[in-house]
C-alpha cells in the first residue's frame, strides 16, 4: 500500500508515481519502468472540486484557481491526486472512503513527519496544508508541493547507464542513512512511536491485521506467526525515525541527475529500528522472481550493472550512518516478506470492500501465498524448523 508523486506523465525522461506499499500490478508487456501515470479520477474517489478550490484559496498560500483534478494510478492505501491550477501544480493525499482498519491511512501523521523533515532540509515535498474537516472532500487530506523527478518501478533501472545506476543506488543509500541519523526528539517526533522492541511490536501488529483480513488458509503464514516472535534478535537499543516503506518506488530521482530529490509516501513511518527500514529497502536483492512486477536483483550480474551486492550495500549504509551491523539477516528477510504478505492481504480485503484505489488492484490478491512461501524459506535459512 505504499506510497505520492509527481511529474509530467507526458515526458518519458521525467516521470514519477504515486504508490502504496508493493501493490502496483500491470498486464503491460514486460516490467513497467516508471511510476507516474495520471488519469481521470475514479468514480468511487471523486469529490466536490469547487469545495476543494474554495478551501485551497483559504488555506494554501499563493493558491489561485480554478483547478483541474486528476488521479495518480497506484497509491491504493491513500488515494493521491494531481491538482493543476493557475498558480501551479499541487499533490493531494487523502484517506480513502469506506470502513478502515483502526489507525490506518493516517494522513495527519504523514503531514506531521513531512513537516518535521522538510524543516531539516531533508528531501521531502513541502507540506502546505492539512485538512481534518471531512466536509470538504469527504475524508481527511493534505496538500503538498509538486516535485519533478523520476520514480523507478523496475529495480534494474534499464534506461540508465552503469555509472548512472550506481550513482542512484548510492544516493538512495546515503539518503536512508541520513534519515536514520536524525534525532527524533530534536525533530519534534519523540512521541511519534514507541522506542524499543520494534520487531516484536511489528510482528504482532501485522499478525493481527492478517488474522483480521485473511481470506484463505496459508500454512506458511501460520508458521511464520508462531516462529517470528520467538526469533527476534536481542534489542540493541537503536532507534530512529523510519519510513516504513523505503523503496525505489517511493524515492524520487532528479529528472536528469542521479540524486534523490524527494522521499514520498510516509504513511507507515514511525519510531523504529533502522534495520527495519534497511532490510525492507533491500528486498530488491532477495525478493524471489515472480512475486513482484518491480522485478528483483536476485540472480543478476550486479557488478556489470554497477550495483553493489547485498553485503556491500549494508556496509556502505553503515559507513554513511557511522555504525556497523552484524546479525542474522535471514531473520530480517523473513520478517519483511511476511510483513508485505500481511499488508497485501489487507489490500485484498479492501478490494472486497470496494475501497482500494488502484484501477488494476484485483491482481494483488494472488500475491499473498507466494510471498508467504518465500518468507518461510528465509525463515528456514534463519533456523526455523
Amino acid at each position: 500500500m505504499s506510497h505520492p508523486n509527481q511529474v509530467e506523465e507526458s515526458a518519458p525522461e521525467d516521470r514519477s508515481g504515486a504508490s502504496g506499499i508493493d501493490v502496483e500490478m500491470s498486464h503491460a508487456v514486460g516490467p513497467k519502468k516508471y511510476l507516474g501515470d495520471v488519469g481521470a479520477v475514479r468514480e468511487t474517489l471523486r469529490f466536490d472540486e469547487h469545495r476543494l478550490d474554495s478551501w485551497m484559496s483559504a488555506h494554501v498560500a499563493g493558491y489561485s484557481g480554478p483547478m483541474t483534478v486528476r488521479q495518480f494510478d497506484g497509491g491504493q492505501s491513500n488515494p493521491t491526486y494531481l491538482l493543476q491550477a493557475r498558480s501551479g501544480k499541487y499533490v493531494l493525499r487523502r484517506k480513502p472512503p469506506g470502513t478502515l482498519q483502526q489507525s490506518a491511512h493516517a494522513v495527519d501523521r504523514e503531514y506531521r513527519v513531512l513537516s518535521a523533515l522538510f524543516a531539516q532540509d531533508f528531501p521531502v515535498p513541502q507540506p502546505l496544508a492539512l485538512c481534518e474537516d471531512t466536509a470538504v472532500i469527504g475524508t481527511m487530506f493534505y496538500v503538498m508541493a509538486y516535485v519533478s523527478g523520476r520514480i523507478f518501478w523496475d529495480c534494474t533501472m534499464p534506461d540508465l547507464s552503469r555509472d548512472e545506476r550506481g550513482a542512484v543506488f548510492d544516493s538512495v543509500c546515503k539518503t536512508l542513512a541520513r534519515l536514520h541519523s536524525l534525532d527524533p526528539v530534536k525533530l519534534g517526533l519523540g512521541d511519534f512511536g514507541r522506542p524499543g522492541n520494534y520487531f516484536g511490536r511489528q510482528i504482532a501488529r501485522w499478525s493481527r491485521q492478517y488474522e483480521a483480513t485473511k481470506s484463505d488458509d496459508i500454512p506458511e503464514m501460520e508458521r511464520l506467526m508462531a516462529w517470528l516472535p520467538e526469533a527476534v534478535p536481542a534489542d540493541d537499543g537503536r532507534s530512529a525515525v523510519i519510513h516504513g516503506d523505503y523503496s525505489f518506488h517511493n524515492v524520487m530521482i532528479h529528472p536528469t541527475e542521479s540524486r534523490v530529490v524527494a522521499v514520498v509516501d510516509w504513511e507507515l513511518s514511525t519510531i523504529g529500528h533502522p534495520l527495519g527500514d534497511l532490510s525492507y529497502h533491500m528486498m530488491d536483492w532477495y525478493r524471489p522472481e515472480g512475486v513482484d512486477l518491480r522485478g528483483t536483483l536476485k540472480g543478476k550480474d550486479l557488478k556489470s550493472m554497477g550495483i553493489p551486492t547485498f553485503d556491500e550495500y549494508v556496509t556502505r549504509y553503515g559507513g554513511y550512518l557511522g555504525a556497523r551491523f552484524d546479525g542474522n539477516f535471514a531473520f530480517y528477510c523473513a520478517y519483511n516478506l511476511f510483513r508485505v504478505a500481511a499488508i497485501v492481504q489487507g489490500v485484498a480485503h479492501r478490494l472486497q470492500s470496494g475501497n482500494a484505489a488502484s484501477s488494476n488492484a484485483q491482481e494483488v490478491i494472488a500475491r499473498v501465498r507466494p510471498l508467504a512461501v518465500a518468507a518461510w524459506i528465509e525463515a528456514r535459512e534463519a533456523g526455523a524448523t
